[in-house]
């Protein structure tokens, strides 16, 4: 036989079967890398006792030391990710819809969710900073404070409703990002970080101490907005199924997180985020190409203020009161220990260190008092041992590739 023919006939039956495995080995692959994240988070939601989150803890960390230990198995999950692109995002939209009934009528989890779908909207704004552009800024609970604050402000004092302070709370925040922004562009590495710090400090003390923001007692009574004529305080139903009223905020804070994600790819296969990589390897180098680099920094300045006062005005109208020490330095140091556990320039690695820190201060409660110094010494442990974070940035890919 001719050996084109035996090639060819050797290649005609086979192709399609080995496509079809390939098909079907990327399919389980997705599927039980989508359902394994969320049968974890539900049973370290769920776990009690220290012991069980210590298992817990271990078993990731086991796992995350057989990717490490053997690359060749994450880059094919991560390349069955990208094949089936569609088929990941529809199934794991599907669990995210799903998951409060996985909960029923127990409202502490699904707070919880809550708290870390907003957390990781803050840490998704501040990665444009810290990952993206090396900027070092501690103002994010501050920005954070002042879209809570405007949206309270307008509701309680001028009857304004949920979706009318949304974009007004977020025009305030940016101004206050360039307002910082602008100042701090005459500063470098740590001397920059001290100036972001004065900000958030200066903020939180004319909170605490204005009698037009309530002082240090804060605002009380901030309504629950409303959709189509349904209140977010009222219980939620899905064809006779009933969720407690917190599960009207996980899917806002879900839609939101959403946005945060768009935004933050759309902005990193951009000029812009092109542009704060450079600025992040080499500042000079990025000046002497022409990059802009004051407009550069002051843009992330920005949208990392305009994000951030999305996750404050949904916290405002979600616990209905807030108060200074809702927006302390200590929140700022939490966010950036979160973005640098998770993988700085990130957004999937970002969201994974957000919950992990969210939820595990949340399971060791017995040592609530040290809370500070365990956030101190994680830094200290992620710096020394894997500085890039559980999941690193992965190379920029040029070409069309995304």
């Amino acid at each position: 036989m001719d050996p084109v023919e035996t090639k060819a006939a050797a290649s005609g039956p086979a192709a399609p079967a080995a496509g079809q495995a390939g098909l079907l080995r990327d399919l389980a692959t997705v599927a039980a890398t989508i359902a394994g994240t969320a049968g974890l988070l539900w049973a370290f939601l769920v776990v009690t006792g220290t012991l069980h989150v210590l298992a817990i803890l271990v078993a990731m960390a086991a796992g995350l030391w057989l990717l490490q230990r053997d690359p060749r198995w994450e880059a094919a999950i991560a390349a069955s990710f990208d094949r089936l692109r569609a088929f990941a995002v529809v199934l794991g939209a599907a669990v995210a819809l799903a998951y409060p009934f996985a909960f029923g009528q127990n409202t502490y989890h699904i707070h919880l969710l809550v708290i870390c779908l907003l957390y990781s909207v803050l840490t998704i704004a501040l990665n444009f900073q810290l990952g993206s552009a090396n900027i070092p800024n501690f103002a994010t609970g501050a920005t954070y404070g002042i879209g809570a604050y405007s949206s309270a402000l307008l509701a309680l004092n001028f009857g304004w409703n949920f979706w009318a302070t949304l974009p007004v709370a977020a025009l305030a925040a940016t101004i206050f990002g360039f307002v910082i922004g602008l100042p701090s562009m005459r500063t470098r590495d740590a001397y920059l970080a001290l100036v972001t710090i004065a900000c958030g400090v200066i903020i939180h003390q004319l909170l605490n101490n204005f009698e037009w923001t309530g002082g240090a007692q804060g605002l009380i009574g901030i309504p629950a907005p409303s959709l189509f004529g349904h209140s977010f305080a009222q219980p939620l139903q899905f064809f006779g199924l009933r969720l407690p009223s917190q599960a009207n905020f996980y899917y806002l804070s879900l839609g939101l997180l959403l946005l945060a994600v768009i935004v933050a790819r759309r902005l990193h296969h951009s000029r812009i985020g092109l542009a704060w990589n450079a600025l992040r390897a080499d500042e000079i180098a990025a000046r002497s190409v022409g990059i802009n680099v004051v407009w550069y920094k002051v843009l992330a300045f920005a949208v990392d203020a305009f994000l951030a006062a999305f996750a404050g005005v949904v916290y405002a109208f979600y616990v209905g009161y807030i108060a200074p020490d809702n927006f302390t330095f200590l929140v700022s140091v939490m966010l950036m220990t979160m973005v640098i556990v998770g993988g700085m320039d990130n957004v999937i690695g970002v969201i994974i260190g957000t919950f992990l820190l969210t939820l595990l201060p949340e399971k060791l409660r017995a040592f609530s008092d040290y809370r500070l110094l365990f956030y101190g010494v994680v830094v200290i442990a992620f710096l020394t041992i894997r500085p890039q974070g559980l999941f690193p940035q992965r190379l920029r890919r040029y070409g069309g590739g995304r």
